[in-house]
């Protein structure tokens, strides 16, 4: 297995074991690993996401930074936005959260979790029409049901409604 492979595969089994209530031991192992690749964006992000589990979000943010600038790409990227952008809004930086958002809303326009997160973010500035609207049309888009087909116009019409109150 090349380098590379086994780096990625060592990554992907450290977050497997993680205990979300003690990273301590996760956090140690991704540093001993970002000793040997400290320009590595994948490792960046995973360090950065285990500093953000452990609830240090402004530790997390330089490394999520730092993984974006040294070129994080295709799916380690979109999940880093979504990290990054809700690291930002937990931190009160509503406006910089809503642009993470907006920037991976259009990099990764089938992304569903970059929706929701961007809801949750619209909610906490205090825009709850504008959150339960772009819900609705989640909803709407990627709910493939009888119920909601028939019910279409007025979900999307309610969405335009709720999204105009804000």
């Amino acid at each position: 297995m090349p380098a590379d492979d086994r780096l990625l595969t060592e990554l992907a089994r450290l977050f497997e074991l993680r205990d979300r209530q003690n990273m301590g031991a996760t956090i140690s192992a991704l540093e001993a690993i970002r000793e040997q690749h400290p320009d590595d964006p994948n490792v960046l992000y995973e360090v950065g996401g285990a500093y953000d589990t452990a609830g240090q979000e402004e530790v997390a943010l330089g490394f999520y930074e730092r993984a974006m600038e040294l070129g994080l790409t295709g799916d380690w990227l979109r999940k880093c936005l979504s990290q990054y952008g809700s690291t930002l809004r937990n931190l009160g930086r509503m406006t910089d959260s809503l642009a993470v958002f907006e920037r991976g809303r259009i990099e990764f326009p089938e992304s569903v979790s970059m929706v929701v997160f961007e809801a949750i973010t619209l909610h906490a500035a205090g825009r709850p029409g504008a959150a339960l609207g772009s819900m609705l049309e989640l909803v709407a888009d990627r709910l493939p049901s009888e119920e909601i087909e028939r019910y279409e116009a007025a979900i999307r019409g309610n969405a335009l409604y709720l999204k105009s109150l804000d």
